[in-house]
């Protein structure tokens, strides 16, 4: 079987809303990987080497394992709008190792609109819990943030402490990454870098005034231009991910969102 994206359309198309099906043996599965990461981004790792995340639940993509019982070696999970689409290798009823491709149904959080009502008094990290479908418990409270502050002789947003404490070492859609304490090498230009992407941009604030929760966030691109945003973090989060006309916006590319913690999706 010669692997394309046209192939990978008759198979799912052969598989429906909910099934799973186990491939040549000299299938490579690297290359199905490789395939489903082009088309849907990058995957959530459930199963490595037999051993399953034990963080794995039903936000998680757990419905993908259900068919292979305890017969998984390695399975890799997408969130595509009402799907799981998961691949990688499990044992056949014989036990030999062979590549498999599995979809499962999904549960699509609840969409959050990127602005506020009038009025709406928003907590907007409650908000991006909401967007990412974000259950487990928070990653970061051993966070230090007294010594962190003296260290760098100024205090943090309150919004940006709450999203380390929460989600951890990480990226948003696996594409944000968010810093677990700002970086200072901008700090002659008055900014403190919070987050950044593997395009090159720079998240920061611009860390005027003594009140770090009225900080403005500012995006230094790739080419040293500046462009600043008069919000929070955790509020230029939500709107990069939902708000298709964010000049940030990640939703022009993903319909569903989610935080690949490193501690637990490796």
């Amino acid at each position: 079987m010669k692997l394309t994206q046209g192939t990978i359309d008759d198979l799912l198309a052969q598989l429906g809303p909910d099934g799973r099906i186990y491939l040549p043996s000299n299938l490579d599965p690297q290359d199905l990987t490789d395939l489903l990461d082009s088309r849907y981004g990058t995957p959530r790792t459930l199963v490595l080497d037999g051993f399953t995340d034990p963080t794995v639940d039903e936000s998680r993509g757990a419905a993908l394992l259900v068919p292979f019982e305890d017969r998984a070696v390695t399975i890799r999970a997408w969130a595509y709008g009402d799907q799981w689409v998961g691949a990688g290798t499990a044992r056949d009823a014989e036990g030999a190792e062979r590549p498999v491709l599995v979809v499962a149904r999904r549960e699509v959080p609840q969409p959050l609109a990127a602005a506020p009502g009038e009025g709406e008094d928003v907590d907007w990290m409650e908000r991006l819990r909401g967007i990412t479908g974000w259950t487990q418990p928070a990653q970061r409270q051993d966070m230090d943030w007294a010594e962190v502050e003296s260290r760098l002789g100024i205090a943090l947003p309150s919004d940006y402490k709450r999203m380390v404490e929460t989600f951890g070492e990480g990226a948003f859609d696996g594409f944000l990454d968010l810093n677990q304490e700002p970086w200072t090498h901008l700090r002659e230009s008055g900014l403190l870098i919070w987050a950044g992407t593997e395009h090159k941009d720079m998240y920061c604030w611009r860390a005027d005034g003594n009140d770090p929760d009225r900080w403005p966030v500012v995006v230094r691109s790739f080419d040293g231009e500046d462009l600043l945003f008069d919000c929070q973090a955790a509020e230029f989060v939500c709107r990069v991910l939902i708000d298709p006309r964010h000049p940030y916006t990640m939703a022009c590319y993903f319909d569903t969102h989610w935080f690949m913690n490193y501690q637990v999706s490796s």
